[in-house]
């Protein structure tokens, strides 16, 4: 069986497209959250195999719970997916949807992994060198894992940047060993 992330990447593309060429990407992204939301909960999930329950109904229940916040492009794109079946792949469309248009508007999620807490003059510089490195914005998320020991470890999607001290002190027994 196909991976959901997978069956659900037409759907993020065709949704961001379609948010695109409107200019309504900030709308479009809190719309799908919305839905995704309603999908992820677990009475909602107990409809999604149900053969009790129609896709029409499914979809107006979807829309209603959601909200006014779900306009009309967002009405047809869960009615769509309900009709193709797709309702349970909403929170990954969601997740796609917000990839692709974090891309489009410049932005990278940078998760920032520390010894100790970083004080806000810390996260500032860090988060200015990090946007003249990666040439985008950086959201950054930061975290505390006492057994870096010292350092810190940047994760910006594929890029890994390990400046802990934990990690130094790995390679420098690995050296002597070897």
């Amino acid at each position: 069986m196909a991976d959901k992330t997978t069956i659900a990447r037409p759907y993020a593309r065709a949704a961001f497209e379609e948010a695109q060429a409107h200019k309504h990407l900030g709308p479009w992204s809190e719309s799908l959250h919305r839905a995704a939301a309603v999908i992820q909960d677990e009475r909602v999930q107990n409809l999604l195999g149900n053969p009790a329950v129609t896709n029409d109904e499914l979809a107006k229940f979807v829309v209603d719970l959601a909200g006014p916040q779900l306009n009309e492009q967002g009405r047809n794109f869960v009615q769509t997916l309900a009709e193709n079946r797709r309702l349970a792949y909403l929170p990954e469309i969601s997740t796609l949807f917000d990839e692709l248009k974090d891309e489009a508007e410049g932005v990278v999620d940078v998760t920032v992994t520390s010894a100790a807490p970083l004080a806000d003059g810390q996260r500032d510089s860090l988060a200015s060198a990090l946007q003249r490195r990666l040439k985008r914005q950086v959201r950054l998320h930061c975290e505390t894992d006492p057994s870096l020991l010292g350092g810190a470890v940047l994760r910006a999607g594929d890029l890994v940047i390990d400046g802990s001290l934990r990690s130094r002190l790995n390679r420098i027994a690995y050296e002597l060993a070897a």
